[in-house]
């Protein structure tokens, strides 16, 4: 996935939120996580989430 390619889908997402935490938990974790692959904080295709904010 290229960097273009994340911040579109990040776009796409937070387009979608509700404003109520409990229906937007599940894209919130989603939209955290291409973040994460956006800044480089784990590798691209890594299957190990962060383990430092346990995500």
């Amino acid at each position: 996935m290229t960097t273009e390619n994340l911040q579109t889908e990040i776009k796409e997402l937070e387009s979608q939120l509700t404003g109520d935490m409990f229906q937007d938990m599940e894209i919130k974790d989603r939209i955290h996580n291409l973040k994460m692959k956006l800044n480089g904080t784990r590798p691209m295709n890594s299957e190990i989430e962060c383990v430092g904010c346990g995500s």
